[in-house]
């Protein structure tokens, strides 16, 4: 085993994620697909559209009849039937002619532009007049200017959001082969922890962690399982890390980290089959003591008892590995980032990323970042936070007013 604390910078940290493959992959139903990542690319199976549509009430025309017409001097063209929604015009159109179209009709051959309704006026039944002219392709959708057919459609690794659902629907595809979501087994440790539906006693706090990386994985995508408390006990965390790893694509062990458990954790990652350690500390603050190991091809993490540190870890390491593991391609981003101006100078220490706890606030000039100091046992100070503010281990601190770059959490 490597010595503790031989601490890795957070760049290099991300270098292990080639060390794990990505989960499973299944087919969900479209109506199941939200959030999850296609494991292949996807081509379009057709044009779309596959016929021309108009994108404007008004009327189907070949433009070349409208050339010149304005207001003095109107363009006359003689009516023919109305195209119907929903279905093929039964007729073509020749110079000289025009037909009345809804938005989203198909237009009828000798037709290659709409005229707005509002540029026509009516002289009779079989007449009207057009004051304002059209050019080739005005107002209308050609075929395959939305989707070629052969297109990457939806590509391998990306997220599926609403929309690109909704593009996988005009296609009829009822079903996508996505990766599976990956099951993330929490673990809490330590003697002084008790479930959240107890009293406490003197000297001891309810499991907080559990509840908390619960959230936070699922908001990552995966599927979290809580697997209890384990008191300070390395034949009872052996026992259960190994089924965790029976059931899990990574596991989660809160706690574990820290100078009362690692040696217990060591104890356990030497004991469980195929188990290398691959990190013994990042160069972040806060979060410093992290373990990651890797075990029989699957992420372990022993993170920081202290539920900032825990958090602020899961945020910045845990998450892109759990991204990795589920699919997607790193060009995919899930969070947000906003622009926004420091309220007052921040220190921070060469040599690690230190992740600021922030308030964004509305200013005159855009937004602010307030920092929200505090000790990383301190949840509150997460609950005021709209972001994380991330100052790189190559900068001595931060000036107020600097335009920084916050995480929204």
């Amino acid at each position: 085993m490597k010595e503790f604390f031989k601490v890795t910078d957070l760049n290099a940290l991300f270098d292990f994620k080639s060390a794990f493959a990505p989960v499973a992959t299944e087919t969900v139903p479209l109506s199941n697909a939200l959030g999850r990542i296609p494991a292949r690319d996807i081509p379009a199976p057709l044009d779309l559209p596959d016929f021309r549509r108009a994108t404007m009430d008004g009327f189907a025309v070949p433009a070349a009849s409208t050339y010149g017409a304005s207001e003095g001097n109107p363009a006359y063209l003689s009516l023919r039937p109305p195209v119907a929604m929903g279905r093929p015009p039964d007729f073509n159109l020749n110079p000289g002619e025009a037909a009345r179209i809804a938005t989203g009709g198909m237009l009828p051959d000798g037709a290659d532009s709409v005229v707005m309704v509002e540029h026509t006026d009516a002289i009779d039944d079989q007449t009207i007049e057009v004051v304002k002219s059209v050019a080739p392709g005005q107002h209308v959708v050609q075929i395959g200017e939305d989707v070629t057919k052969g297109e990457v459609l939806l590509r391998r690794g990306c997220l599926l959001r609403a929309q690109e659902i909704g593009l996988t629907a005009a296609f009829g595809m009822q079903a996508v082969s996505v990766y599976k979501s990956p099951v993330v087994g929490i673990i809490s440790t330590g003697d002084e922890i008790v479930p959240i539906d107890q009293q406490p006693p003197p000297g001891k706090i309810r499991d907080i962690n559990t509840h908390t990386l619960h959230a936070m994985t699922a908001a990552a995508g995966a599927v979290p399982q809580p697997l209890g408390i384990v008191k300070d006990d390395a034949g009872r965390l052996l026992a259960l890390c190994k089924k965790a790893f029976e059931t899990c694509d990574m596991v989660l062990l809160s706690g574990g980290s820290s100078v009362g458990m690692r040696d217990f954790t060591m104890e356990v990652l030497d004991a469980l089959p195929n188990a290398a350690v691959l990190v013994h500390g990042i160069s972040i603050s806060p979060g410093k003591p992290t373990i990651l190991a890797d075990v029989d091809g699957k992420p372990f993490w022993g993170l920081p008892g202290h539920v900032v540190s825990a958090m602020v870890v899961f945020h910045a390491a845990v998450r892109p590995f759990i991204d990795h593991i589920a699919g997607l391609e790193p060009s995919t981003k899930r969070i947000c980032f906003q622009r926004a101006r420091l309220t007052r100078n921040l220190s921070s220490v060469l040599g690690r990323v230190d992740y600021v706890r922030v308030r964004l606030t509305q200013a005159e000039d855009g937004l602010a970042a307030e920092p929200i100091l505090g000790k990383s046992g301190l949840i509150n100070t997460m609950v005021k936070a709209d972001g994380l503010l991330k100052i790189d281990k190559n900068t001595e601190g931060l000036d107020k007013d600097a335009l920084v770059e916050v995480e929204r959490i």
